[in-house]
Formats: structure tokens, sequence, C-alpha cells
């Protein structure tokens, strides 16, 4: 009779394996979010409805979010182009802009920030241009989500381009072969194959577009009520020592987070399993 042996686990069993899990994201995440809220409650609830719902922070509210959203839109479109042109064609140099992906994610925020304004500017390299037609991109909203395009751009292209490059190519030629055009193929096979991909990658940036503050505070000018974002507002109530109103502003971002990411995740979620049901 043949004895089976126990098979060995290269890692540790599930109980020391999640306890160790637990006992790090409980560290890292829970605790400083259970502290953030602690201080938040420190407030009663007429001042901290009265401190997030000033008009100065609820303009910077509507401007962090439209902007974000706006950014990880456009990183989702031409992030999903750019790994497409990785994947799919062989060009010369294209180790080169393969490794330029990775860039806002080496570069410090503030460096960005500073680069970006001195391009942008009134006199800069590319913001003369648009100043001779009108078009002023420093010190508004539109820088903003310059630079928030910047540091979001590198989520979406490493979600989609591992996806990308282990997508089976029989399917599209076998569409090919029976008569479907090139949009018919994007459409009903390249697309739904590489959704799940986009919206990690769109809700990756999405996230940390919300919480940037280096690249952002330089060529936003940091104007209130035009040009101040949330993460500004939190830095200038800390600096005047009123923690309390500083953690009740982030709160309400935090709840803004967790609904918008929670309704991506949900729908990565369906889109996903409607794929591999069909």
């Amino acid at each position: 009779m043949a004895v089976q042996q126990k098979s060995r686990r290269v890692l540790p069993g599930f109980g020391l394996s999640m306890g160790y899990t637990l006992v790090y994201l409980s560290f890292i995440i829970l605790l400083p979010l259970a502290a953030l809220l602690l201080k938040a409650t420190s407030l009663n609830f007429a001042d901290f409805w009265e401190t997030v719902t000033e008009p100065r922070v609820a303009a910077s509210y509507k401007l962090t979010l439209t902007t974000s959203l706006i950014a990880a839109i456009v990183n989702a479109v031409f992030g999903t182009l750019i790994a497409w042109v990785l994947v799919r064609y062989q060009f010369w140099g294209k180790r080169v802009i393969d490794a330029l992906v990775d860039l806002p994610f080496a570069l410090p925020t503030a460096v960005a920030g500073i680069a970006l304004t001195t391009i942008y500017s009134s006199n800069g390299w590319i913001g003369q241009y648009f100043e001779a037609v009108g078009v002023k991109v420093a010190y508004t909203q539109l820088g903003i989500m310059i630079a928030l395009t910047f540091i979001g751009l590198p989520f979406v292209v490493r979600s989609v381009q591992p996806v990308l490059q282990d997508l089976d190519r029989q399917y599209e030629e076998a569409a090919s072969t029976l008569g479907a055009g090139a949009v018919q193929i994007f459409l009903k096979i390249i697309l739904p194959a590489l959704s799940p991909a986009i919206l990690t990658g769109f809700a990756l940036a999405f996230a940390r577009a919300l919480g940037e503050y280096g690249s952002v505070v330089f060529i936003s000018g940091n104007m209130p009520m035009k040009t101040e974002i949330v993460p500004l507002l939190i830095i200038t109530k800390l600096e005047q020592y009123n923690y309390s109103g500083a953690a009740a502003i982030a709160v309400v971002m935090l709840g803004f987070s967790f609904i918008l990411l929670f309704l991506i995740n949900f729908w990565q979620w369906r889109t996903a399993k409607k794929h591999q049901a069909s």
C-alpha cells in the first residue's frame, strides 16, 4: 500500500501566512486609517460639517475629483494605445520608449512639477505657443490635468501591456478568416479581453491622482476657489495646527475614494465575469 506523502509548502501554512498578512495590513493600512478617523471624531458633527462644506473646501473637492477623473480617462485611452504599440509592433527605439513609460515612477514628483511648470509657463518651451493662441496652461486647471496625466500614465500601460502580450492571436485570425473587419475584431474580441486590465489601470491612475501633491502644487498656482487641490488644503490646515480640520477633509476624500474605487472594481468584476461566461 503506497504511503502518500504530505506535500511540502514553500511558504508556511494558511494560519501563519494569514496571521502575517493581517498583522502587516493592520500596521500599514488599518491603523493609520483608524487614527485618521479618530482624529476627525474629535470634532462634533456641527463643526465637522461646517469644516467640510466651506465654499473653499467644496471648490477644492470639485477641482480634485474632476481633474483626476479626466486625467484617468485620458490615460485609459492613450495608455492602452501606447501598450498596443509596444506589444504589437517592432521598431527602432522600442526599448527606450518602453523605459520612458516608467519615468514618472522614478522621477520625484516635485521635480516633475517644476519641469512641467517650466515647459508650460507663458514663456516656456511649449507654453509660449499656447499663449500665442490665447490658451494658458500653467496655473490653470488644464495644467493640473497635464500633471495628473503625467504621473498616472504608467499605471495603465503596465496594467494593459502584459494582458495584451498573453492574448492569443488565433481568435483574431479565426475571426478574420470568417470575414470580420478590423473594427469588429477589436470591439468583439480584443476589447472585452483587455477591459479588466484597462479598468484596473484606470482605477490605479485615478487613485494616484486624487492624492497627488508634489507635481501639482507647482503648476497649479494654488489659487483658492480656482486651482487649489484638496491635498494642498490639507497641508495648509496642518501648517495652521488645525489637525482636526485637516483630518475631517481627509476623511471626506477617503470616503469619495472608497465609493468610486468600489464602483470601478465592481464594474471590473462584472466585466471579467461576463467575459469568462462568453
